[in-house]
């Protein structure tokens, strides 16, 4: 069995996540994706055999090479029957299993049962509802709806645009990432995050970012945001805003601060001025693209689809209200302080008639 260290392990956690886009996959792996890359392959007793070449090729395991975890592969293999140990998560990744080890999840579900190591990506790779897909394998999504819903209003809304682990974790550095949603002209189906397929038709590009980064430059410009909200809106497409950890943590948790709504709804402002554009790509993972600073908050134009009380302050509106407010106020003011001055006369009008 493969061992590392604590210090292999930081660097290879380090190397992984800035040569992800780079660098090809390990020597050697194409040997095992021969029989492991075909779908008939079948494993002794029962054992999950196949691994989707696309997806193994997009993880950073894939840089890092099969034998770094499976290192006692017999000569005689598959003949032989012998089947090659795996080295254990925390092997490599030693700080997270020990923060996952001291959460109310350690003894109920191991690595494997949230993470495939033959598909596990960085969270900047996913979207918010793949992270929750992961939740919802034991925790029934109406079930938590139903139980958060006695002290969370409006429930299902937040379960659709939070992932659990910004909540139930001690994550922090928080953004905006959208997902562009679609669904079929003419259903009320809900929206459903858009496939690479569906986008690659309305882009008619390899690159799908191209439905909104109309110059191609890699950052989406609040103008393009409304020129995609303008043109796209008739297809029954939207953009669709989660507030998602940029630092995630094991530390799984339910934590006093989250029970009060300010977590969010006063700190929102902050996190708001940064954001993405998650796109889909070919392998099922995510190219995120960044949105000009402060663009979110452009609610009218921007990203209409997407609110966050206490994020979507306007100054002008602010001043307006503010006017009406006073306006209204003056009347009865006014009205009293002219009769408390006129009051002598009023009297004395009395007392003629």
């Amino acid at each position: 069995m493969h061992l590392c260290n604590r210090s292999t392990g930081l660097f290879l956690a380090v190397f992984m996540f800035l040569a992800v886009p780079v660098f090809a996959a390990a020597p050697g792996n194409e040997t095992c994706m021969n029989c492991h890359g075909r779908t008939e392959i079948n494993g002794p007793s029962g054992i999950k055999a196949y691994i989707d070449p696309v997806r193994f090729a997009a993880t950073t395991h894939s840089i890092v090479g099969c034998t770094s975890c499976h290192g006692q592969v017999s000569k005689g293999h598959p003949d032989d029957g012998f089947i090659p140990p795996r080295a254990a998560c925390g092997d490599c990744h030693s700080p997270v299993y020990e923060e996952y080890s001291k959460s109310s999840h350690a003894s109920k579900a191991g690595c494997n049962n949230c993470h495939n190591p033959h598909e596990v990506r960085l969270p900047m790779f996913m979207s918010g509802d793949d992270i929750n897909r992961k939740c919802a394998k034991c925790h029934d999504t109406r079930k938590a709806i139903q139980s958060h819903s006695t002290w969370l209003p409006q429930a299902e809304l937040h379960i659709d645009t939070l992932p659990c682990i910004t909540c139930h974790t001690g994550s922090k550095d928080y953004v905006i990432i959208m997902s562009i949603e679609s669904r079929k002209p003419g259903s009320k189906e809900d929206f459903k995050t858009s496939t690479y397929s569906e986008l690659s038709t309305l882009s008619q590009a390899e690159d799908v970012s191209r439905v909104i980064d109309l110059n191609n430059d890699n950052l989406i410009s609040l103008s393009e945001l409304r020129e995609f909200n303008h043109r796209l809106r008739s297809k029954n497409m939207r953009l669709w805003g989660m507030m998602i950890p940029e630092t995630v943590t094991h530390s799984y948790q339910i934590l006093d601060n989250r029970w009060n709504c300010t977590f969010c709804h006063s700190s929102g402002p902050k996190a708001a001025q940064k954001s993405f554009i998650a796109f889909p790509d070919k392998n099922g993972g995510f190219k995120r693209l960044a949105v000009e600073k402060g663009a979110i908050l452009d609610i009218l134009y921007g990203t209409p689809d997407f609110y966050m009380l206490g994020t979507t302050r306007s100054t002008p509106l602010n001043i307006i209200g503010a006017l009406i407010v006073a306006a209204g106020l003056s009347f009865p003011v006014c009205h009293g302080f002219f009769r408390f001055m006129t009051r002598k006369n009023r009297k004395e009008n009395h007392h003629e008639a």
